[in-house]
């Protein structure tokens, strides 16, 4: 279950699944001014200055409960890369040197939140426990259209499961996204997913509209993908709220597209492992 919650004037949702600490921010919050990005933007190169960004990032790092100084989260470019990062790698992408990019991070050190930024994309935060329900790595992923083909979720149980175990147990909150009413796609792009997941995943997942498009449902893939990865139903939570249906509320890319020139602010999904006190 997906819980709201607002500490500071900070708004933003959590899963009651995950034990470690989390959240996926909304608009809801910080010193924003411009119109396009009012609220709570966390991602440089929208129009705010990095003064800006930053505050926004403390802001919504002290409403969770984390240090803003160590969120680690890298310029994203729609793949599939899981990295692996340590303590050294603390405030890569905000307060120090990005170093590099990547749509994933997994961790089995505490203390260091590990973000993905979206704004329609499916952000997915996981975490892998032992027998005795104690948390020993988490990981976040970015996954837009093509990291989603491209299975950057399974790519993150896969590395949960090399650096815990194979008997690791694995949860997975899905956060608020783009949803199937809202993502309309050409026959392109299902083939991409056809191609790497099979016709059936296709029927399952994708409705072709009168127009000749598709509605693609993103979180039933990457929900599908990881059942296939071994993680269980029960073990899967999601929002279902769609970013693109509600712009006072969330960042959406579709919606500033249509709507504003395409000027638009970004969201930022956090796990840290560390017990979280919701």
């Amino acid at each position: 279950m997906f819980i709201y919650k607002e500490d500071g004037g900070v708004g933003y949702y959590y899963s009651t699944l995950l034990q470690s600490l989390h959240a996926f921010s909304t608009r809801k919050g910080g010193v924003s001014r411009l119109p396009e990005t009012a609220g709570l933007n966390l991602a440089f190169g929208r129009g705010d200055d990095a003064v800006t960004v930053l505050e926004n990032l403390r802001l919504f790092a002290s409403a969770v409960g984390v240090t803003a100084e160590r969120v680690i989260s890298l310029p994203q470019v729609h793949g599939t890369q899981v990295l692996h990062v340590t303590p050294d790698d603390a405030g890569r992408g905000y307060f120090q040197s990005a170093r590099g990019e990547s749509d994933g991070y997994m961790t089995e050190h505490a203390s260091l939140p590990l973000g993905v930024k979206s704004a329609d994309c499916v952000p997915v935060l996981l975490e892998a426990r032992d027998a005795h329900g104690c948390v020993l790595a988490v990981a976040a992923v970015h996954a837009g259209w093509r990291g989603t083909a491209g299975g950057i979720v399974v790519r993150a149980v896969q590395a949960l499961r090399a650096q815990c175990g194979e008997c690791a147990d694995i949860f997975a909150a899905i956060g608020p996204c783009i949803g199937q009413c809202c993502f309309e796609v050409e026959r392109d792009c299902v083939d991409v997913f056809e191609q790497n997941w099979g016709a059936d995943l296709v029927k399952s997942c994708f409705i072709q509209a009168k127009t000749g498009k598709y509605y693609g449902d993103l979180v039933r893939v990457n929900r599908l993908l990881l059942a296939g990865a071994g993680v269980p139903d029960v073990q899967i939570d999601e929002a279902d709220i769609c970013t693109c249906c509600h712009p006072k509320q969330f960042f959406s890319h579709r919606y500033a597209c249509k709507h504003a020139q395409g000027k638009r602010g970004t969201m930022l999904s956090i796990i840290c492992k560390q017990n979280a006190a919701h």
